[in-house]
């Protein structure tokens, strides 16, 4: 599931970084204050990865950022725990990419065939005794 959230970047928590079986990670938490209705709500989000590091490194606390975003969920000894990862960040106002490439204005538009009607079915046939 793919989400996008405006709002005011709040704090950066520090970078975090390791070596596992598959290599070196990186990753890098912050808080996004965000409108919600009449009130601000304030969600914490995960840069993964030292490329998504070093982008969110472009702004600072207080710049208003667009976040591109996965919810993901995970079960851990009986207890579920989210994770907001972002995909991409923009400054805010910034229209987004589009998400697929972009059908050339050359190009046909597609039309559905019309939907079978009872006089496009077969004729029932007596020799044919199966109930489908």
């Amino acid at each position: 599931m793919a989400l996008e959230l405006e709002g005011t970047l709040r704090q950066k928590l520090g970078v975090q970084s390791g070596t596992s079986a598959r290599g070196a990670w990186a990753k890098q938490e912050f808080i996004l204050e965000y409108p919600d209705g009449n009130y601000t709500a304030q969600a914490c989000f995960t840069a993964w990865g030292q490329d998504k590091v070093q982008e969110l490194d472009k702004y600072q606390v207080g710049d208003r950022i667009k976040v591109s975003f996965n919810l993901k969920s995970r079960e851990y000894n009986g207890r579920w725990y989210n994770d907001l990862q972002i995909w991409r960040l923009a400054p805010a106002g910034q229209a987004s990419a589009p998400a697929s490439p972009a059908v050339p204005a050359s190009a046909p538009a597609y039309e559905a065939p019309p939907a079978p009607t009872l006089d496009d079915m077969p004729a029932d046939n007596s020799d044919d005794d199966l109930p489908f």
